[in-house]
């Protein structure tokens, strides 16, 4: 099979497209020929090996696997023999390392809707549910709240709006001029174009914010939070290269221990089917679609990434294989 291929860690021009041998099917498991893939901020950790806490479990010196990509969206080759809720031609998507190539051998799939495309379906697994575990687990979201989403325009930014959303919250986004409009389309109640508004001073207040930009201090983020609110750090800026925006969670955390308003940070999300699904009922009934930037072939993943590592991508950007 085809694949993305790399032997060291480095800028997007140490990834090959190269023949590779297929992944091996496993009894509980499915073999997926991929249609579509998704870049994520992931990705680019990964194939550069920073911040260098990036490095823990996938190799200090050279990665421990060639293979790049996570997000996946395709039809079922064949499936396991502990399998019963899959047959081959199903079409389905989920997560699984290694999802640059021709064929991935996956655990964590469930059944794509009819009414989304491949791309779509592609876009979404770990973008979204950082959106969705942020929002409802760590953030405890409920209909009403007040939600401000900081960098609502990118991949998870503009899953979170529609998540938001669909809870029945306030929402309130956070974008560069450019964006302005396709918040207000993806739902959001106000929009703030950061160049002409400094949020954390028009007097707003809200019960949770979301916090993909990472750029504000917590004394910022402090005064825009309603007594007993919650600021989800998802991002930040790679300051550090050797933990990168870690050291600004934990000081934000410790800072959070007086008074009532608390941090949740760092948090990555959890890649579970229970989720997965949970995102394909959205996307089923139309409460969530997936925006989508620009598209590349297989061999263009190079160029994928390193236009995902300029920092203004918007929305999604997916591979079609």
């Amino acid at each position: 099979m085809k694949a993305i291929v790399r032997d060291t860690y480095g800028p997007p021009d140490v990834l090959e497209l190269r023949e590779t041998d297929p992944p091996a099917l496993v009894d509980d498991g499915l073999l997926v020929r991929v249609r579509a893939a998704s870049i994520n901020a992931y990705d680019w950790h990964m194939l550069t090996g920073t911040p260098y806490v990036a490095r823990i479990g996938s190799g200090l010196r050279k990665p421990k696997t060639g293979l790049l990509g996570v997000d996946f969206a395709g039809t079922v080759e064949a499936a396991g023999k502990d399998v019963d809720r899959f047959r081959p031609g199903d079409e389905v998507f989920g997560a699984k390392s290694g999802s640059f190539a021709e064929l991935v051998c996956v655990r964590k799939a469930v059944p794509k809707p009819a009414n989304v495309t491949f791309e779509e379906a592609a876009s979404v697994p770990i973008a979204a549910l950082t959106a969705l575990q942020g929002l409802r687990d760590k953030g405890q979201i409920q209909a009403g709240h007040q939600v401000l989403i900081n960098g609502a325009s990118g991949g998870v930014g503009t899953f979170a709006v529609q998540i938001a959303k669909s809870f029945g919250a306030n929402v309130t986004a956070v974008c560069s001029p450019h964006n302005v409009e396709a918040a207000r389309s993806l739902g959001a109640d106000q929009v703030i174009d950061y160049t002409r508004d400094d949020f954390t001073r028009n007097g707003g207040r809200y019960d949770l914010m979301l916090d993909v930009a990472g750029n504000r201090s917590w004394s910022e983020c402090k005064r825009v939070l309603n007594e007993g609110g919650t600021l989800v750090l998802v991002g930040g800026p790679k300051t550090n290269r050797w933990i990168g925006p870690l050291g600004k969670a934990f000081g934000r955390r410790a800072a959070s221990l007086v008074g009532s308003r608390k941090v949740i940070a760092p948090f990555l999300a959890r890649i579970t089917t229970e989720d997965l699904a949970v995102m394909a009922e959205l996307l089923e009934t139309g409460k969530v679609t997936p925006v989508i930037e620009k598209r590349y072939e297989l061999d263009r993943v190079p160029e994928a990434l390193a236009y995902l590592g300029q920092g203004h991508a918007r929305g999604k950007l997916v591979v079609t294989v």
